[in-house]
């Protein structure tokens, strides 16, 4: 009898030392963002060939290829290097390629909530900031064989992130962290997201941002607010650095825009509808 027991106490604990050194053991959440992601060679690799298995044929040098005795009927795609233009409404605009603008942003918040009696949304205070802030723009990214349609690609940040009513614009990136959305779906690691729509012409800027991808999980378009610690409970104090809220899809940004400066207005509100925003930017070329 004592034998037995401890016979199962011995594969009890063979057991859980197995499953310790398993990473597939576990049942948390997703990854964090700072956790390495496995790379498909290593989820496909199988164990090591057995000493008796058959060698592998050595690779032909060039001279044992056989030459196609056919031509092909398709043309190479072109060559775009990095000094032309991606399409032809955007060659005037890829002199702006690599220009960076700096100077301040007069940012205006509206803050809502839903603490009225009845539970409907209503304003509930406002507030204004001037910000230290910076456009830079660059030659339209590339990413999962697709080139962001953009006459350039933007980047706009006004304030520290973690200030109050600081706003972050960003017309697109290019994700290498997932291949995954939130639904679990794959996707290209190296997938291309556009988020604004922009237009470019005679140094008038009209650009709107079209997509959050919330769906992806990449949403980089936020403004930072200190949010509650407990709704409609103002008494008991605001979360510490701020909350950065999405921004909604409509957000506009518009104004005069060319080699020498920028003089821009924004407007726009966040997904969860809290926050309502304008602002004007007057930055000059470096």
């Amino acid at each position: 009898m004592a034998k037995n027991i401890r016979g199962r106490i011995i594969a009890v604990l063979g057991t859980g030392l197995l499953c310790a050194s398993l990473t597939g053991c576990g049942n948390d959440g997703a990854a964090t963002a700072d956790a390495p992601t496995a790379s498909a060679s290593t989820l496909e690799s199988g164990p090591p060939p057995s000493a008796s298995a058959t060698p592998p044929e050595p690779t032909p040098t060039v001279s044992d290829v056989p030459t196609p005795t056919e031509t092909p009927t398709e043309e190479p795609a072109p060559t775009v290097t990095s000094d032309e233009p991606v399409s032809a409404d955007s060659s005037d605009a890829s002199a702006l390629w690599g220009k960076a603008y700096s100077g301040t942003a007069d940012v205006s918040v509206d803050i809502y909530d839903y603490c009225s009696t009845d539970g409907s949304r209503r304003l509930a205070g406002s507030r204004t900031y001037s910000m230290n802030s910076t456009l830079n723009l660059s030659r339209p990214r590339t990413g999962g064989g697709e080139t962001e349609s953009n006459p350039f690609s933007m980047l706009f940040a006004a304030g520290n992130p973690s200030q109050p009513g600081a706003v972050s614009f960003w017309s697109s990136s290019v994700s290498t962290t997932s291949s995954q959305d939130l639904a679990g779906n794959p996707r290209d690691p190296n997938l291309l997201l556009t988020y604004w729509n922009i237009g470019w012409s005679d140094g008038e800027l009209d650009a709107r941002l079209t997509d959050p991808h919330a769906q992806q999980a990449i949403v980089l378009n936020l403004l930072n607010w200190p949010g509650l610690l407990v709704a409609c409970r103002s008494d008991l104090g605001q979360m510490p650095g701020g909350f950065p809220h999405a921004l909604a899809a409509g957000t506009t940004f518009a104004g005069r825009l060319d080699g020498s400066g920028a003089s821009l207005t924004a407007e726009g509100s966040t997904v969860d509808g809290v926050v309502a925003f304008r602002f004007t930017f007057d930055g000059t070329a470096s």
